[in-house]
C-alpha cells in the first residue's frame, strides 16, 4: 500500500469552528501501522507534528501550520460482555449508539457530545456531572519517541478535571483505542437518558453557529472560598453563594463549581462580538463564529472574556479549548 501526504490542506474543513489556514502536509491514518509510519516520516523530514481529532475542541490560527498535521482516524466497535474497544477516530455519538445497541449503561451522560473518542480520552471529557475517565478501563497508545505501542490502565492516564497524562504530554503519546469498562443496563432507559442529554444541549447551546462547547472550564467554588471554610461550608449547604454582587448557583461537574458563562455574563459580556465572533447571547461560555471570523477574533473574545471576569470577581479563567499556533516542537 501506498502512503504518501497531502500538501497545503486548508484545515478550515476541519474544525468546528470552519477556521484555520493550511497545513504543509496532511495525513488521515485508518490504522495503527499509518500513524507509526507518519511519524516516521515526519522524523525524517523534521517536521513538527500536531495530533488533532474531532476538530471540535481547538481553535486553528488563519496562518495554518508548517509541519504535519495528523488525524488518527481509527475506527472500529467491539464489543465483549460488559467491555467495549473502540478506536481513536470513533466518533463519540456512534460510540453511544453502539453502547445502546449492545444495552450497556455509563455514557449516557455524553449525550450529544461531539468529537471522537481520542479527543475526547485526550481532554476527560465531562458534562452534567459526569466524566469520561469513569468509564475508561485502559487505553492504547503509540510512544512516539520508541515508536512502540502500549496499554495503559485508567489510573496510569492521571485523569483529573479536564486533562490526562495525553494531554500533559502534547502528543508525545498518541492514543490510538480505548476500552471502556460499563454494566448492562436497560435499553430503552440508557436511549431515553442519553437523549435527554441531547435535548438539553439543542435547547440551551448556540448549536445554529460553528462553536467549540465551552470556551472555558467551570470554576471550583475552593477558588471563590477556601476549601474546608466556613463560607465554603454555607455555600455548599446553600447550593449558591452571593459574591461581589452576583448571586451564583454551584453545581457538581464533578466537584462544586460556579459557572463560568454566569460570570462571564454577570461582567456584561453577554452578546459582545468582534469581527464575526459573538459571546453567544444564549450560552456566555461559547465564542461562536457568526460571520466569517477569523482565530485573531476568537482570541480577542477569549482574552476579553478573562480580563473582565478577572477585573469584576478576581477569577481566573483557564480555557478549555485548545489553541493551535503556527510555531511548535515535536
Amino acid at each position: 500500500m501506498t502512503r504518501k501526504f497531502k500538501e497545503n490542506v486548508s484545515l478550515a474543513a476541519y474544525s468546528n469552528y470552519n477556521i484555520g489556514g493550511p497545513a504543509r502536509y496532511f495525513f488521515e491514518a485508518k490504522s495503527e501501522d499509518d500513524v507509526r509510519w507518519a511519524i516516521g516520516e515526519a522524523k525524517k523530514m523534521k517536521a513538527p507534528v500536531f495530533i488533532l481529532a474531532g476538530g471540535t475542541n481547538v481553535l486553528i490560527s488563519d496562518e495554518g501550520w508548517s509541519g504535519l498535521i495528523l488525524r488518527p482516524c481509527i475506527m472500529g466497535l467491539k464489543a465483549k460482555g460488559t467491555t467495549i474497544e473502540a478506536g481513536a477516530g470513533v466518533l463519540m455519538g456512534d460510540l453511544l449508539k453502539f453502547a445502546q445497541k449492545n444495552s450497556l449503561t455509563g455514557l449516557e451522560w455524553a449525550g450529544g457530545l461531539p468529537g471522537t473518542v481520542g479527543g475526547a480520552i485526550r481532554g476527560n471529557a465531562g458534562c452534567f456531572g459526569g466524566e469520561i475517565k469513569d468509564a475508561v478501563k485502559t487505553v492504547k497508545v503509540l510512544d512516539v519517541k520508541t515508536m512502540k505501542t502500549k496499554t495503559c490502565a485508567a489510573k496510569e492516564c492521571a485523569f483529573k478535571y479536564r486533562e490526562s497524562i495525553f494531554k500533559k504530554k502534547n502528543g508525545a503519546e498518541i492514543i490510538l483505542s480505548t476500552t471502556f469498562s460499563l454494566a448492562k443496563g436497560d435499553k430503552k432507559e440508557i436511549a431515553r437518558a442519553t437523549d435527554e442529554k441531547i435535548a438539553h444541549r439543542a435547547k440551551n447551546h448556540p448549536l445554529e453557529h460553528p462553536n467549540l462547547g465551552s470556551t472555558f472550564k467551570n470554576v471550583p467554588l475552593w477558588d471563590i472560598h477556601k476549601k474546608g471554610s466556613i463560607r465554603y461550608k454555607k455555600a455548599l449547604v446553600k447550593s449558591r453563594i452571593e459574591y461581589r454582587g452576583s448571586t451564583f448557583s454551584i453545581k457538581k461537574d464533578p466537584f462544586p463549581v460556579i459557572s463560568a458563562a454566569k460570570l462571564i455574563s454577570e461582567s456584561g459580556l453577554r452578546g459582545v462580538s468582534y469581527g464575526g465572533a459573538m459571546i453567544s447571547p444564549k450560552h456566555p461560555n461559547f465564542i461562536v463564529n457568526v460571520l466569517g471570523a477569523g482565530s485573531p477574533h476568537i482570541k480577542g473574545l477569549i482574552n476579553l472574556a478573562k480580563s473582565s471576569v478577572f477585573r469584576k470577581f478576581g477569577v481566573r479563567l483557564e480555557e478549555e479549548v485548545g489553541i493551535l499556533d503556527p510555531i511548535r516542537e515535536l
